[in-house]
């Protein structure tokens, strides 16, 4: 892997690019895939971070979420992604904040440069014959995006470039992109999901308010009563917010990150269930037991974390090998 200054979206590659922080860090594993579009391997463990100030405006962006949370936030629009979840949006000239609210994510983007890219795939493959631009308009027309989840055609591409055989990836992932571009092409955007899973910049700040008084007294009971009256909102705003920005009940996103921030302190220090349990109010382990595996999967494992509030870091371009 070359290493340089510059910011991302370089040609050729794989390029690895690390940023760290006081919280954590922050990696993306960039490979030039044909010319005008990249794919970007995105791992992040902090709460916030941002991309390089020469990010280009325009792009066409579509992203996956592998693992954990991730909030999109630019000047009008704000989204969130679940694990399973795809979003397809334009870049924003202005810059975008990317938040980890249980501080993880691991996904990948597929990045299109309607400058640089051909408007047609053909000329990759006959008979593959997606119409770029087309695909822009389609899914981000003025200030529009999508988020849903993946469909299993489109899931299981993603689960493939994930697990790209060593010695081949730069062919594997050629057949891959132009396979993942024309399962895209029969996708209907359709106005409910997106719609469903958006929120303004007001609901986006106090579905985190949300999270962040969670994770303050993540040992207490807490119910929408209580948590409208520490946040000064009603009962009925807290659970619209929480409903758009999370994708998900208010109880249910409560459980849910109470069990992520279980997952990162069982993996990451020496503490026993039951004291992990205990902290975040659990009397019962068997209860605490059966939330964790309805919410994780597994007994223990995967990442969580808390948010904090302060500045995010921005992104600084510093490749490494």
């Amino acid at each position: 892997m070359s290493i340089c200054q510059n910011c991302p979206l370089q040609e050729g590659g794989p390029h690895l690019y690390r940023v760290h922080q006081e919280d954590g860090w922050v990696r993306i594993r960039e490979h030039q895939v044909f010319p005008g579009i990249w794919l970007a391997f995105k791992d992040a463990h902090t709460f916030a971070f941002s991309h390089h100030a020469a990010y280009p405006g325009g792009l066409l962006e579509i992203t996956h979420c592998r693992e954990g949370w991730l909030e999109y936030e630019d000047h009008c629009r704000s989204f969130f992604l679940g694990e399973g979840d795809l979003s397809i949006h334009e870049s924003s000239c202005q810059g975008a904040v990317l938040r980890c609210p249980v501080k993880c994510f691991h996904g990948l983007s597929l990045i299109i440069h309607p400058e640089q890219a051909p408007s047609c795939t053909s000329c990759f493959l006959g008979g593959v014959n997606v119409q770029l631009p087309e695909l822009k308009r389609r899914f981000c027309g003025g200030e529009g995006h999508y988020v849903d989840r993946a469909p299993a055609e489109l899931a299981k591409v993603f689960t493939q470039l994930y697990q790209a055989p060593d010695g081949m990836r730069e062919g594997y992932y050629k057949v891959k992109v132009l396979e993942l571009l024309l399962l895209l092409s029969q996708l209907e955007p359709g106005a409910g999901p997106s719609a469903e899973r958006s929120a303004t910049p007001a609901q986006a700040a106090l579905a985190r308010e949300v999270i962040a008084y969670v994770d303050a007294h993540r040992g207490s009971r807490i119910t929408v009563e209580r948590l409208a009256q520490a946040l000064h909102a009603t009962p009925e705003q807290l659970r619209y917010s929480v409903g758009r920005v999370y994708g998900k009940p208010l109880y249910q996103c409560v459980r849910a990150y109470k069990m992520r921030v279980a997952g990162r302190l069982l993996r990451e220090t020496g503490r026993t269930v039951m004291d992990v349990a205990a902290e975040l109010g659990y009397e019962n382990g068997s209860k605490f037991s059966s939330a964790f595996r309805d919410v994780m999967g597994v007994r223990q494992g995967s990442i969580g974390g808390s948010p904090r509030k302060g500045t995010f870091p921005v992104w600084s371009g510093k490749q490494e090998k």
